[in-house]
């Protein structure tokens, strides 16, 4: 078992909300785009966030975050059992993201054959599927750890360019390790997708952390666990990888609530204590 020192980024101090009765309500995390964030009220609340429900867990925390181009206002609404109501508008702050240029990418990924499309759209649906799990587990509450050693080689929200061509943004935290190094569990979870090839992703792993809450590991070489496995974390889980469209050896790992995609660096702003005022 490896345990890793946090390398995920800058640590951004966490950002609070009022309530406005006797209630508290609190928020762990960065207000920002690609943010996971993290909520407290009392339990049994309802809870919403423009609109949607959000489920609590039995000891009234919650769970949400937003996208890479999420608008700046959103609106969290608390309803107590007892009938109190608090209501917040969430103010994000806007990101710019660099711009990557990859050069030397096989151009048959670059520009993929009707076969490879056909391939490339099965494997989507795969992960589609694996993302809608939504279990009562609460692993993500733990502080998180770093799933690999190395240096940051890429970085969420990067808008890509293939050969001069451009692609959709990076959605994930790249560490650039030789193949073979190991991946490890940076939440406990229960493995939900591995796959050992992937068109795009090449050996791909997905781990469910509870209420919606996901990581994803690619271009892995070699899977070390299979699907319905609970792991524990610091679990050795797979091995770094050079698979798919990839220029060279690396994890990119990734983390998504729901269908959203998140930003890996700004996970350690969820473990910094949080306040509130009256």
């Amino acid at each position: 078992m490896h345990k890793l020192a946090l390398v995920l980024g800058t640590v951004i101090l966490s950002t609070s909300i009022s309530s406005y009765a006797a209630s508290e309500v609190k928020v762990r995390g960065e207000l920002t785009q690609g943010a996971l964030l993290i909520g407290e009220a009392p339990a049994g609340s309802q809870v919403t966030l423009n609109g949607e429900k959000l489920s609590q867990t039995a000891d009234g925390e919650f769970v949400f975050g937003f996208g890479r181009d999420a608008k700046l206002q959103h609106k969290l609404v608390v309803v107590t059992a007892t009938g109190e109501r608090i209501e917040k508008v969430l103010q994000l702050t806007p990101r710019e993201y660099q711009i990557d240029r990859v050069e030397g990418v096989p151009q048959e990924t670059v520009t993929p054959d009707p076969e490879q499309v056909a391939r490339a759209k099965k494997d989507a649906e795969q992960v589609w599927l694996a993302r809608q799990q939504h279990s009562t587990r609460d692993d993500f509450l733990t502080p998180v750890i770093a799933p690999a050693h190395g240096r940051i080689s890429g970085v969420y929200g990067s808008q890509r360019y293939f050969n001069g061509e451009p692609r959709r943004p990076h959605y994930g935290q790249d560490i650039a390790a030789p193949v073979g190094a190991a991946v490890v569990a940076p939440w406990p979870g229960k493995v939900v997708l591995a796959v050992p090839d992937m068109f795009y992703s090449g050996g791909t792993l997905i781990i469910e952390h509870g209420y919606g809450v996901t990581t994803t590991y690619l271009h892995l070489s070699h899977i070390l666990v299979k699907v319905g496995e609970r792991v524990e974390q610091g679990d050795d889980i797979a091995e770094v990888g050079a698979t798919g469209r990839a220029t060279g050896p690396h994890l990119d790992w990734r983390v998504n609530w729901g269908q959203e995609r998140l930003d890996p660096a700004l996970l350690p702003s969820l473990y910094q204590p949080s306040t509130s005022t009256h």
